[in-house]
């Protein structure tokens, strides 16, 4: 835990539909907006606009900052039923290409359309949909934070951007987040969580949404880093899909699975709950690899394989399998 009684440099800003530019003293000035009609009767300053909506095939810039500076806390909630259909894209400086282009649920550890509660360092999901993100987001010259809504109806959307303008030591590195689909995984049973990084960095963190779409256990596949030049073979190589977010033997709690949520681990969703070793179920799972960073100096691949259980003390390679993966990486501007 950061030492809170140490004061350290910068000043707190903060941008949100009550302050759009995040300006000082801007804050709760609005006359019109999403709580005008239930502020009429008390005016300005009574949350006369906590929200935007956003149209259907329409995106918003929900926050356009000046740096340099570091996001601390990302706080929005929106309709639950279409966090697929939102896709969260982050830029930094004058960059055109997003750094992290996700959808929105599973950005927050949420990509089934079911509400999943989280309780770790970087990522909360709290009742009834509060999603936060404690991930730290450096930016030197320029952030925008955009929200972009590919469903077909308008959505309401209640956000905050919170973060702090201070000076920037050489060595900080830019939050990247990458979203990757396999349906099916098909016959190599292999599937590609990140690649084409070239630079240097850390890998952050994993989320998986996995439904392996076959019976019996579903979670031996090795997860595997290619670091700094590896051809064929990995540098390092996991022993199995739940031995890498934690846990052992099947998540198997005498014929149920243990479903947790840790500081940097967790199986904090299983659909349905009730049912263990289902062909259809569905799986939401992390790891964030903050106190344990994998560094690569030159460039990065990740992949994990879909690999399950048959008769005969034999392996199946779970081709029909849906994987769909957010990677979460830290680079060093200036490079891809």
């Amino acid at each position: 835990m950061e030492e809170i009684w140490r004061l350290g440099p910068g000043v707190t800003r903060s941008v949100s539909p009550e302050n759009f530019t995040g300006a000082k003293g801007g804050g709760g000035r609005a006359t019109t907006g999403t709580g005008a009609l239930a502020a009429r009767e008390l005016g300005l300053g009574w949350k006369v606009s906590p929200s935007i909506d956003l149209p259907a095939g329409s995106t918003a810039t929900l926050a356009d900052l000046e740096g340099p500076g570091i996001i601390r806390h990302f706080w929005l909630t929106t309709d639950l039923h279409r966090l697929r259909e939102m896709v969260l894209r982050l830029y930094w400086d004058d960059d055109r290409r997003p750094a992290v282009d996700v959808p929105l649920g599973d950005f927050f550890c949420n990509g089934w359309g079911e509400l999943a509660l989280v309780d770790s360092a970087t990522v909360a999901v709290l009742p009834a949909g509060g999603f936060n993100s404690y991930w730290p987001m450096p930016f030197r010259r320029r952030a925008r934070v955009t929200l972009a809504n590919a469903g077909d109806t308008v959505v309401p959307v209640y956000y905050q951007v919170t973060y702090q303008r201070q000076e920037l030591p050489d060595e900080a590195a830019y939050l990247h987040a990458a979203w990757r689909r396999s349906d099916p995984v098909g016959e190599s049973g292999v599937h590609t969580i990140l690649d084409g990084v070239r630079g240097r960095g850390h890998y952050a963190g994993t989320y998986l949404a996995l439904c392996p779409q076959a019976p019996d256990w579903w979670g031996e596949g090795e997860i595997k880093f290619y670091l700094d030049g590896d051809g064929e073979f990995p540098t390092i190589c996991g022993t199995g899909t739940e031995d890498y977010f934690g846990g052992a033997w099947n998540f198997d709690l005498g014929g149920r699975y243990g479903a947790y949520s840790t500081r940097y681990l967790g199986l904090p969703q299983v659909l349905p709950a009730e049912a263990i070793y289902r062909p259809r179920q569905r799986f939401g799972l992390y790891r964030w690899h903050l106190p344990d960073p994998i560094t690569f100096e030159q460039d990065l691949r990740v992949t994990l394989q879909a690999l399950g259980w048959r008769s005969g003390g034999r392996y199946r390679v779970l081709t029909g399998a849906e994987l769909a993966t957010t990677a979460f990486w830290y680079q060093h501007p200036g490079t891809s």
